[in-house]
């Protein structure tokens, strides 16, 4: 019974791009080293393979930023892949000035999903590839293992970022990660139940159980959510806020829906200002031990300035055509945010009004 339970609550889960919006393929003239053809190729961007616990392949990518101190870890949410999210990912290291590590689930995309073997009558029922709970989990375990192993990322370096369904593994990860220097919830979820029925309780069989994680993490979280979320309640966010130990000035963009936030002009900003205040909290951390430990120095000032502290100003680098700006003005001109092109769900009107994607 139980794994009927689970397999259904997957159904309602995950919605994988159906096909896939990019290719991998490994460029003999440059070593094999991979690159996903449908994106603008970039040196400072690394395409990556990684092997799961569960034995799954999964797709990543790292992008480099030349004055980044700290590293963004994106889990995307619902019916997105690499290729639909790569241009957004470039963006947000460009303007938060930060590596960032985005990456695929296991069976969206080109990573290798889990093979189910179901009776022969329910073989046209459900799908032989689909994603579940437990490998989204060991997907965000690879991808911070190579952070730490490859790139030699530090907790204290980290800050997670879950989108919609991403707040899921975001959280399972966070809850296990004492030292993490901030984690961003972009319209999270308090459990998967409770996105279909405002259930007062958590069952067993219920999965991404945030309500019950949240609690767990000990670094500053930042909650985005909109306010005319149709798809998940604004309330999610606002509960899981209300939750957290380390409370961030939440952001609530009025009129903001589920897939349209960075469209507004108060998402990068306050944003910007969240990661802003992670690098200056870890710099004063860093100072009070360095005036415990050697107190003759304490004025004594530091050459060229922290190496914590992010410097947003006016010389960030130019970016696409494609920006967050130029959509928000193109949403301007029509009085009307568009659906955001790079958003994390991209389902039929059908599965949205019945709120089975998020």
């Amino acid at each position: 019974m139980g794994g009927v339970t689970s397999t259904i609550a997957a159904k309602f889960a995950f919605f994988p791009p159906n096909p896939p919006s990019y290719r991998v393929e490994a460029d003999d003239s440059c070593g094999g080293r991979l690159h996903i053809p449908e994106v603008p190729r970039r040196d400072d961007v690394d395409v990556l393979k990684l092997r799961t616990r569960r034995g799954y392949d999964i797709v990543a990518v790292h992008i480099k930023h030349p004055k980044s101190t700290a590293t963004l870890l994106y889990s995307h949410g619902n019916a997105a892949d690499l290729g639909q999210m790569f241009e957004l990912f470039v963006e947000l290291s460009n303007r938060l000035r930060v590596n960032l590590m985005g990456y695929d689930y296991s069976g969206y995309g080109q990573s290798t999903g889990k093979i189910i073997r179901y009776p022969s009558l329910l073989v046209a029922i459900f799908p032989l590839k689909q994603p579940t709970e437990c490998n989204t989990y060991a997907d965000i375990d690879a991808a911070h293992k190579c952070l730490k192993e490859k790139y030699g990322v530090k907790d204290e370096q980290l800050i997670l970022y879950g989108q919609s369904v991403g707040s899921g593994p975001t959280l399972d990860l966070a809850s296990r990660l004492p030292n993490l220097r901030g984690v961003v919830l972009h319209s999270p979820i308090l459990s998967g139940m409770r996105v279909l029925y405002p259930v007062k309780r958590t069952y067993w069989f219920d999965i991404y159980k945030n309500i019950d994680k949240i609690g767990l993490v000990n670094c500053p979280v930042l909650v985005i959510h909109g306010t005319a979320d149709e798809v998940v309640d604004c309330s999610h966010g606002k509960q899981l806020w209300e939750l957290c130990k380390e409370k961030y000035d939440p952001l609530w963009i009025s009129g903001g829906g589920h897939c349209n936030l960075e469209l507004y002009p108060e998402f990068i900003r306050h944003l910007k200002k969240f990661v802003l205040s992670l690098g200056k909290s870890k710099t004063a951390a860093n100072a009070s031990k360095k005036t415990t430990a050697e107190p003759d120095n304490q004025s004594k000032p530091s050459e060229g300035g922290s190496s914590d502290t992010f410097e947003l100003g006016a010389d960030l680098p130019e970016v696409s055509r494609n920006s967050l700006d130029s959509r928000l003005e193109k949403s301007k001109r029509s009085n009307k945010p568009e659906k955001s092109r790079m958003s994390t769900d991209r389902v039929d009107r059908i599965r949205r009004k019945k709120g089975l994607v998020w």
